[in-house]
C-alpha cells in the first residue's frame, strides 16, 4: 500500500496549480455535492465533537468550507505539494501530509472524516484497510461522508483518471464495505455525471455504530475526543 500511495502523492505533486485552478470553485456547479457536504456538516456539529479530517484534501478548498460551515476541520494529503499549496492558500487552518493508511490522529477522537473522491484511486483489495482506519479514528457515532465514482455493473471498474489510474464502485458494493468497517449507511445521493467520464456520481452518508471496539493506538500530535 506504501507505494501506491507514494505514485499517488507523486502524480497529483506534478499538477498542483492546474487541479487547483480546476477545483477551487467546482461545488459552485455542483448543488447536489454541495448539499451532502451541508448536510454531513450539519449532522456532525450534532454530535458536539467538531474535529473534522478533510482526507485527501488536495489543495484545501473543501477543508475552508467545512471550516465556514462551523466546523473544526483540518486537511491531511499524501502530496507534498498539495499541502504547501493549501497552507499557503489558507494560512489560518491546519494542513498535513500524512497517509489514509495510518491517519496521524487518536482512536475515536473526531466527530467527522470526509473523503471526496480521495480514495478513488485505491485499488480495491486495500480499500477496506483505509475505511478501517477512518472507523478507528471516529467517536462512537461519529459520521463519514464518501463521494466517488460509481459504476452500474456488479465490480468495481480500472479506468484512466486524468492523473493517475481511478476506479469507480458499484454503490451497493461500496456500501457493503463500509458495513464491513462498522458503518451504517443512512443516505444514498446517486446521480448523473459532471463530467465527461460518463460514471455516475455517489456520495454515502455513514455513522459509525455506538458499539464498534477497535485497537486504541494514541498518535501524538493531537488530542483525544470524548467517547
Amino acid at each position: 500500500m506504501a507505494e501506491h500511495q507514494d505514485e499517488t502523492g507523486a502524480a497529483y505533486d506534478g499538477v498542483v496549480e492546474l487541479y487547483a485552478s480546476l477545483f477551487a470553485d467546482r461545488l459552485e456547479t455542483q448543488p447536489f455535492a454541495r448539499a451532502m457536504l451541508t448536510t454531513f456538516a450539519e449532522l456532525v456539529r450534532g454530535t458536539g465533537n467538531l474535529r473534522t479530517a478533510d482526507v485527501g484534501c488536495g489543495p484545501g478548498h473543501l477543508t475552508a468550507l467545512l471550516h465556514d460551515l462551523g466546523l473544526d476541520a483540518f486537511g491531511i494529503d499524501i502530496s507534498p505539494g498539495m499541502i504547501d499549496h493549501a497552507r499557503r492558500a489558507r494560512p489560518a487552518l491546519r494542513y498535513d501530509r500524512a497517509r489514509m493508511e495510518a491517519l496521524p490522529f487518536q482512536d475515536r477522537a473526531l466527530g467527522g472524516v470526509m473523503a471526496h473522491y480521495s480514495m478513488i484511486h485505491t485499488p480495491p483489495g486495500e480499500l477496506p484497510a483505509l475505511l478501517a482506519e477512518q472507523a478507528r479514528v471516529l467517536a462512537r457515532g461519529g459520521l463519514l461522508l464518501v463521494s466517488f465514482f460509481a459504476t452500474d455493473g456488479p465490480e468495481p471498474v480500472r479506468f484512466d483518471h486524468k492523473v493517475t489510474p481511478a476506479y469507480s464502485w458499484p454503490v451497493d458494493r461500496f456500501a457493503e464495505l463500509l458495513a464491513g468497517a462498522g458503518f451504517t449507511t443512512f443516505a444514498r445521493l446517486i446521480h448523473d455525471p459532471a463530467s465527461e467520464r460518463g460514471f455516475l456520481d455517489a456520495h454515502l452518508l455513514a455513522r459509525l455504530a455506538p458499539d464498534v471496539s477497535g485497537p486504541r493506538t494514541p498518535v501524538s500530535g493531537y488530542s483525544s475526543g470524548s467517547e
